[in-house]
């Protein structure tokens, strides 16, 4: 027996070794807790600040642009906002002129009561009433004449006007303007407000024609500033015409401006006398 007990001994002794080299160098709180076990014997840096396993998961948050950063998209703007182009003038024409209504002038010297005549056809579109009697005519003259005044002994265009107001075809009246260009302006706009006809004063005061339409870029009633093409006239002296002046035109024959200004043009002042200053004299409806 005394030799086996130390054997024992020494058995017990090498059983107690192995079983300390099979159990790790930590505690058995340690041994329990899911913490990592670092890579690194290194103390962390003072800095940094230790955070539990629920605070390192935590997501970074990313930064969302507020409504105000988003970009807008472009108005577009209404169809009421948006300006309308210009309006472009186009060729425009109006004539009064109807078959029958040019009337001669029976003497040399009743141009003006022709013209009454003619006006008066060229306002009554019916052709029902037109006047072309020579003795009407001969009594438009006379009315004419008691409404005038110069030394001519004549009639004129005050008395012109006159007679055209006090027969019904009125209100007309006696205007001079200065300017040629502003002179067919005038008369075509007050053709196309009135529909009735202009009294030309020709050869610088001596004779009268009736002008009875027009033909213009641009309309009068719509563009301020709108350029005269052409003229119809008539000349109640046709087919006669003046060895000074020129031929008489046709009836209704359609001028150039140019044309008409070879006997259209500025009345005379010593002609007879008024008030109204030298230019270019219409008998306007108003």
């Amino acid at each position: 027996m005394t030799g086996a007990q130390p054997r024992y001994l020494a058995w017990l002794v090498v059983l107690a070794t192995l079983l300390t080299a099979c159990v790790p160098a930590v505690g058995i709180d340690e041994a329990l807790t899911d913490s990592p076990i670092p890579a690194t014997t290194a103390p962390p840096a003072a800095s940094d600040a230790t955070l539990s396993p629920q605070q390192a998961a935590a997501p970074t948050a990313t930064s969302v642009p507020t409504p105000s950063s988003v970009p807008s998209a472009p108005s577009v703007p209404s169809p009421a906002s948006v300006p309308m182009p210009a309006p472009v003038p186009q060729v425009f024409a109006l004539n009064l002129y109807q078959e029958g209504d040019f009337v001669p002038q029976y003497t040399f010297d009743w141009c003006v009561a022709a013209s009454i005549q003619m006006a008066h056809n060229l306002i009554d579109d019916t052709g029902g009433g037109t006047w072309t009697d020579r003795a009407q005519q001969n009594d438009l003259w006379e009315m004419a004449r008691a409404r005038s005044s110069n030394s001519f002994n004549g009639a004129n265009p005050f008395g012109w006007a006159k007679v055209l107001t006090e027969v019904g075809m009125g209100p007309y009246e006696v205007v001079s303007i200065s300017g040629y260009e502003d002179a067919l302006q005038a008369a075509a706009r007050a053709i196309a407000a009135t529909g009735r006809p202009v009294g030309l004063v020709m050869w610088s005061g001596r004779h009268a024609w009736v002008m009875s339409g027009f033909e213009s870029l641009g309309d009068p009633g719509q563009f301020p500033e709108f350029s005269v093409t052409g003229v119809h006239v008539l000349d109640p002296l046709f087919p006669h015409g003046s060895g000074q002046w020129g031929p008489s035109p046709a009836p209704n024959t359609l001028i150039t401006p140019e044309q008409l200004a070879t006997q259209f043009v500025v009345r005379e002042p010593r002609r007879w006398s008024s008030d109204l200053p030298a230019g270019y004299l219409l008998v306007l409806p108003k």
